[in-house]
């Protein structure tokens, strides 16, 4: 690949992980991205890297890193730019990305799930760009949600059994009562929803809990819960890899269809108000698109795949 792209690649890996990487720096890594096949390419094996960089140790990533290399020495700054680009750049930038996102045990890609079986044959779904760590002991079973959604299924013919199941949060700790819930991520709190069972929710930073029952989910932070309310149709929809969608509006529409789909994903104010109901097929976001301006007054605008906007038709 050439040699030049792959430096600017490194350079906005390292850009994209720092501090102050907004909408606009966003969009215009996705101008970059769509300016040749071969510039979309060396991105999409950037990002392989980093995905496969997320369970190495740290001690055996350091000696790689300080073991000497044969070659020029802009091949070694090349190759250490590539590696300083991957996970142990959340070190730096904590402040919007997690280091134990890096970390966990168990991640997902945009637009990718993965179904994970612990070791009391409980099972965690993760969503997409989402994180988990797990930790056994002898005193609880306990999951660390770290980022996005997940969907946990505890066991119940287990040696473990015995022992609670519990999600921590940055917001506080879940305690399942034999169930099936989910629990998503926002930027201010977390919501919990429960599908079977019931789970009892504790904000970090207050003694007093809250159970919730099937059929209910809560919004919580560390100091607080909200008020208890009955679960919106097809709350876990993207089980099944659908969106659903009723009387939703056309911003909050997009920015849900965001989460599965990388680069920039906006519309005009002009459009913002439109509805949108339905159910829609995660796996082909460009589809959803295009069905989108065909049942409403609204074209796509595209610089490339991954900056588009929706404007009135």
């Amino acid at each position: 690949m050439d040699a030049h792209i792959l430096d600017e690649a490194a350079q906005w890996m390292a850009r994209r992980h720092a501090t102050g990487f907004g909408a606009a720096q966003q969009a215009e890594l996705a101008q970059w991205r769509g300016r040749s096949a071969t510039h979309e390419a060396v991105w999409q094996r950037i990002e392989q890297l980093q995905l496969r960089m997320d369970g190495v140790p740290p001690s055996m990533g350091m000696a790689v890193l300080n073991r000497p290399r044969a070659g020029s020495r802009r091949h070694v700054l090349r190759t250490t730019a590539l590696v300083l680009a991957t996970p142990m750049l959340g070190w730096l930038s904590y402040r919007h990305l997690p280091w134990q996102v890096w970390s966990a045990d168990f991640s997902t890609a945009t637009g990718e799930t993965r179904d994970v079986t612990l070791a009391d044959h409980s099972h965690v779904l993760l969503n997409t760009a989402s994180a988990i760590s797990t930790r056994f002991d002898s005193e609880a079973r306990r999951v660390r949600h770290h980022a996005g959604e997940i969907l946990v299924e505890t066991a119940h013919d287990s040696v473990y059994q015995a022992l609670p199941f519990v999600v921590q949060t940055d917001d506080g700790l879940l305690r399942a009562l034999g169930t099936r819930f989910t629990v998503r991520k926002h930027a201010h709190g977390t919501t919990l929803a429960v599908l079977q069972g019931a789970v009892q929710v504790t904000p970090a930073q207050s003694g007093q809990s809250l159970v919730v029952q099937a059929g209910e989910q809560v919004s919580f932070n560390s100091h607080q819960t909200g008020a208890v309310t009955p679960l919106p149709p097809h709350t876990d929809a993207w089980v099944r890899g659908t969106l659903y969608a009723q009387d939703m509006r056309l911003d909050d529409f997009l920015a849900e269809l965001q989460r599965y789909r990388p680069g920039v994903l906006q519309c005009a104010p002009g459009v913002a108000d439109l509805r949108v109901s339905g159910v829609f097929q995660l796996r082909d976001t460009d589809r959803i698109l295009e069905l989108l301006a065909q049942t409403l007054p609204v074209r796509t605008q595209a610089r490339t795949r991954y900056w588009v906007t929706l404007i009135p038709a």
